[in-house]
């Protein structure tokens, strides 16, 4: 009877162990199937765009005046290579310069146009400013803030920082609320140009 719960016991430990391994080549399994996925989906949209840039460069060079050519169909070397001995590239045609000037002009002019508004504090306000408190939010190590908004109704700030945390902090009473540390790199703000820092920490 001992003899037959020790080989059971063991029989037991060896399909624990297989099952373990069993568990670990079919997580490597489908990691790599991902990673294949991935790889096709990029190489997919790699051909698309170069397929895309192939279909325009011929467009694109209709407008652009023939470089002179030899009789082998090459181009001349003077064309190729200039003085200093480095091959000479294509700059920007004079179409593109035109409508760079005219989109400067115009943003130019849009700028001038543009008044102060009267709430914008003046020079002389901003010398009058002193440091009234300090502090210090996040990490001295990894000093930086990246990001920061203030609740629209409630004296609370939210910095996001280099530090890789992301911090709420209460003027009123110079206390931080909370420290969240679950990013894994720096804090940005959000990519919507509307979004609070509030609403997304």
């Amino acid at each position: 009877w001992d003899a037959l719960m020790l080989s059971n016991f063991a029989l037991e430990q060896q399909l624990h162990t297989a099952r373990q391994e069993l568990s670990h080549a079919l997580y490597q399994h489908d990691a790599a199937c991902r990673v294949i996925a991935r790889l096709k989906k990029e190489r997919d949209e790699s051909r698309a765009l170069l397929a895309l840039a192939e279909r325009q460069i011929p467009a694109s060079m209709a407008g652009v005046a023939p470089a002179a050519v030899v009789s082998n169909g090459k181009r001349a070397m003077e064309d190729e290579i200039g003085p200093d001995g480095k091959k000479i590239r294509p700059g920007i045609n004079p179409v593109m310069i035109d409508e760079l000037t005219e989109c400067n002009t115009m943003l130019s002019a849009q700028r001038k146009k543009r008044q102060v508004p009267p709430s914008l504090a003046s020079i002389d306000e901003l010398e009058r400013y002193t440091q009234i408190s300090s502090h210090p939010l996040h990490k001295t190590n990894k000093p930086g803030i990246l990001s920061m908004d203030i609740h629209p109704s409630k004296d609370i700030v939210a910095t996001g920082g280099i530090d890789t945390n992301a911090v709420l902090f209460d003027r009123t009473s110079g206390q931080i609320l909370c420290t969240l540390a679950g990013h894994s790199k720096k804090v940005f703000p959000p990519s919507a140009s509307d979004a609070s820092l509030i609403y997304y920490f």
